[in-house]
């Protein structure tokens, strides 16, 4: 690869052999890429594999399919957000122009008073909000700001698949501890709340190089929402005992569950319970603002969105907290859609045998396979291939279900113990869930002697 690109480079400057500048640069590229022992950065080793790609494709590739891996809903958006976004484009040509770096300012505005009043909180929209391009560029962003080469990031199991090469991007090396669901009687449903840490391995995965410790809630792919720990808890102790910050996605944390219960929830003990990026210093003092002003502190890696999108967003929450808690509220009535969607699924999968585990919150949830582990033990694939992996890949070609397997929210090690379930999104219109009633009731037909 190398030896090409040397020649690559070396056919460009040909016509500046002549000259003594044409000379020094070529001397110059030839004992640079000579010198260099590989292309890709170390940091990306054991990252460059990313598994939705083949999912994606192999769904792709079948005609008649439900795509019921991935986490999008196949409906209109309220008709308020398209008014919204139709202004934006239509409106003001000047909104098409670069905006502030951090986010356009009415957006950083509305969401600072909107989420201050739903936490109970004072947050400044110019040090505390940062507009970026999805939820994967905050988590890039607050990684890279808060994470130094060496720095231990504590990531509980299972997690949505980028924590892990974030962490390992920025330098940092990722400590797991997982979620382990508890016993429960025959025949008796399961739930996200069953699923628990055990809190001395997590007090034990403190270490004096611990930076951070990631907690997604709802939790993605399960939707557990965690409990609050009691003072004395081994994770309370973990977290005094070590300067740490708590990176806290929280995408999720309107679905299904009601926003009187987050609020509630996050108001209380906001000093150690604060569902935002926090820190503490080895007294245990909290560092809310110290945390929030590095992600602020300097442009970020990666520019906003464009304005218009950010303008129409801006309008949506300004109409939202004008109507917020009341029926008409769009945060009210999406959890109320999404609950049916997830009560609908429930009830087709356990009519087919599937064994789902009751997300508090999220629109995932998760269903154990093992009784098609062991009627169905030698699904094609190679013979180290989790068993969820070849069981979706299965579903997909015969059945027309599109599932993603759990194994992938968990790390290497741990995949073995988790390769028997697969991840559901229920997020869906009508229409689509009556189609995947169809065809697990023909595969259950198919199943009658």
């Amino acid at each position: 690869m190398f030896r090409n690109t040397t020649a690559i480079c070396l056919h460009l400057v040909g016509p500046l052999r002549g000259k003594k500048s044409g000379a020094s640069l070529t001397r110059c590229l030839h004992q640079t890429l000579t010198m260099a022992k590989r292309l890709q950065a170390r940091r990306l080793d054991g990252i460059d594999h990313n598994p939705w790609v083949e999912f994606v494709q192999l769904a792709s590739e079948e005609a008649d399919v439900v795509n019921l891996g991935q986490g999008f809903p196949d409906f209109s958006p309220p008709e308020f957000a398209v008014e919204a976004f139709q202004h934006a484009v239509s409106g003001d040509f000047m909104l098409n122009q670069y905006t502030k770096a951090f986010g356009y300012p009415p957006l950083t505005k509305i969401l600072a008073s909107f989420f201050g009043k739903l936490l109970g909180q004072e947050i400044d929209p110019l040090k505390n909000v940062l507009v970026t391009v999805g939820a994967h560029g905050a988590l890039f962003t607050a990684f890279q700001a808060l994470v130094d080469e060496g720095d231990e990031v504590i990531i509980i199991e299972p997690f949505f698949d980028c924590y892990e090469p974030m962490t390992l991007m920025a330098g940092g090396r990722p400590v797991f501890v997982s979620l382990k669901p508890s016993p429960i009687q025959k025949g008796e449903p399961d739930s996200s709340s069953n699923w628990q840490l055990d809190p001395t391995e997590l007090a034990s995965k403190f270490t004096s190089r611990t930076k951070a410790f990631i907690l997604n809630t709802p939790n993605n792919p399960l939707g557990k929402v965690p409990e609050r720990p009691p003072p004395r808890a081994p994770l309370q102790i973990g977290l005094r005992a070590c300067s740490v910050t708590r990176v806290l996605p929280w995408g999720l944390s309107f679905l299904i569950r009601q926003a009187g219960e987050l609020t509630a929830e996050s108001s209380e003990d906001r000093g150690s319970w604060d569902p935002r990026a926090w820190g503490r210093d080895p007294q245990g003092r909290c560092q809310h603002s110290r945390v929030g002003s590095y992600l602020t502190r300097s442009p970020p890696p990666l520019h906003p969105p464009p304005r218009p999108p950010q303008a129409a967003v801006a309008q949506s929450f300004e109409r939202e907290q004008l109507h917020f808690g009341r029926p008409s509220s769009y945060f009210v009535q999406l959890p109320q859609y999404i609950q049916r969607c997830r009560d609908h699924m429930i009830q087709s999968l356990q009519s087919m045998g599937f064994r789902p585990v009751i997300p508090q919150g999220s629109y995932f949830l998760i269903t154990d396979i093992s009784d098609f582990k062991n009627k169905m033990p030698d699904l094609p694939g190679a013979a180290d291939e989790p068993y969820d992996r070849r069981f979706v890949k299965w579903m997909i070609k015969n059945k027309g279900l599109v599932a993603v397997p759990v194994s992938i929210f968990f790390s290497l090690p741990h995949q073995k113990f988790f390769d028997h379930y697969i991840r559901f999104c229920f997020v869906k219109d009508e229409s689509t869930l009556r189609t995947m009633d169809q065809k697990l009731q023909k595969w259950k037909a198919e199943l009658t002697p």
